[in-house]
C-alpha cells in the first residue's frame, strides 16, 4: 500500500480470497459480497498496488508474481489481526467455535475418538467437523480456512505448513477368533492364505507389506480391497481372510485374534499440520496442546 492511511482491512481480504479462489465470483461467495462488489475492490487493489494483480485467463484468473509475493505476507497480517481480536485468556470451558479436522477413518479412530471424548468434557461449546484427506486438496483447504488441522503422515506433508509429531505406528496381524493360522504363523503359511487390503483411493492390491514381501523374494495372494478399515475388520470376523493392520486401530478389539506378522514390516509416523493462518490462534493453540498430549506426542 502507498500509504497506511489509506488500508481498508476488507481488501486484504478480498485479496486473500482471490488469490485462493483466482475467480471473482467464488471470492464473493466465500466473503458474502456480491460479484460487481468485489471486482470493484479488485480495481481498489489494483490502483493501491500500482499492479493489475490479476490477469484473465481461459479458466479464471492468473495471479501476477506481485500477488504471489503478497500472498502469504497478506494472510499473515490477517492471522495476526484475528488473534488481536481473540480474548486475551481463553477459557475452554466458555468457548464457542467450531473446528474443522482432515483425518482418514483410521485417525479418527485412533486418534479422534479420544481427542474428541477429552474435548466434550474440558470444551463442550466446541464444535469439532472431520473432513477426509485429500492430498491434492489439504494445502489449499488450509490455506483458505475450510480447515483447521489436518492428520496427515511425513510424506504427505506440505513444506511451510506447522507439523508436529503424534506418534509411530507398527503393524500387526490380525485374524478371525479360532482360525487355524492364529498359532505357529510362519512367512510360507502367511503367503499362502487369503489376504484384505485396505485402499483408500478404491481397487489397490499392493500396500507396504507386499513391499516388504518383495525385498524377501515372495509374495502373498491379496483377495480383497476395501476402502475403509472399519469395514476391513466386520469382514475378518465372519471369513478366514488375515490382514496386517495398524497396532492402534485393533488395540481395545478383544474379538479378534492379534499375532504378530511373520517379516519385518516397516510402520508409519502420524503427525499433526496446520496453517501459519491458526498458528496463534488462542482457541486452536490449545485445541492443538490437547491433541499433543492425548497422542503423547
Amino acid at each position: 500500500m502507498r500509504d497506511i492511511r489509506s488500508l481498508d482491512l476488507n481488501l486484504l481480504k478480498a485479496l486473500d480470497a482471490l488469490l485462493d479462489e483466482c475467480s471473482v465470483t467464488r471470492a464473493a461467495e466465500r466473503l458474502a459480497l456480491t460479484q460487481p462488489a468485489v471486482s470493484g475492490m479488485l480495481t481498489r487493489l489494483r490502483d493501491s498496488f500500482d499492479d493489475p494483480l490479476f490477469v484473465r485467463a481461459q479458466r479464471g484468473l492468473v495471479p501476477t508474481p506481485r500477488a504471489l509475493e503478497l500472498a502469504l505476507p497478506v494472510k499473515r497480517v490477517l492471522a495476526e489481526i484475528d488473534a488481536l481480536l481473540q480474548p486475551t485468556r481463553f477459557d475452554p470451558s466458555t468457548a464457542s467455535l467450531k473446528l474443522s479436522i482432515a483425518a482418514t477413518d483410521y485417525a479418527q479412530q485412533t486418534i479422534l475418538v479420544p481427542f474428541l471424548a477429552e474435548l466434550r468434557q474440558q470444551a463442550p461449546g466446541i464444535r469439532i467437523a472431520t473432513l477426509p484427506v485429500d492430498d491434492t486438496q489439504v494445502l489449499r483447504q488450509l490455506e483458505c480456512g475450510d480447515l483447521d488441522l489436518a492428520i496427515l503422515t511425513p510424506d504427505s506433508t506440505h513444506e511451510g505448513l506447522h507439523s508436529r509429531r503424534l506418534y509411530d505406528e507398527h503393524y500387526i496381524c490380525v485374524m478371525r477368533d479360532g482360525h487355524p493360522a492364529a498359532h505357529g504363523l510362519t512367512l510360507e503359511r502367511f503367503c499362502t492364505l487369503d489376504h484384505a487390503i485396505v485402499s483408500y483411493s478404491g481397487g489397490g492390491f499392493r500396500g507396504v507389506t507386499d513391499d516388504a514381501l518383495a525385498q524377501l523374494g515372495v509374495e502373498r495372494r491379496v483377495s480383497l480391497s476395501v476402502t475403509s478399515f472399519l469395514v476391513l475388520l466386520d469382514v475378518l470376523r465372519s471369513s478366514d481372510l488375515i490382514a496386517v493392520v495398524p497396532k492402534r486401530l485393533v488395540a481395545k478389539v478383544n474379538d479378534l485374534q492379534k499375532i504378530e506378522p511373520p517379516l519385518v514390516i516397516p510402520g508409519f509416523t502420524k503427525i499433526a499440520a496446520w496453517h501459519e493462518r491458526t498458528h496463534h490462534h488462542s482457541a486452536q493453540r490449545w485445541a492443538r496442546a490437547l491433541l499433543f498430549d492425548i497422542c503423547g506426542g
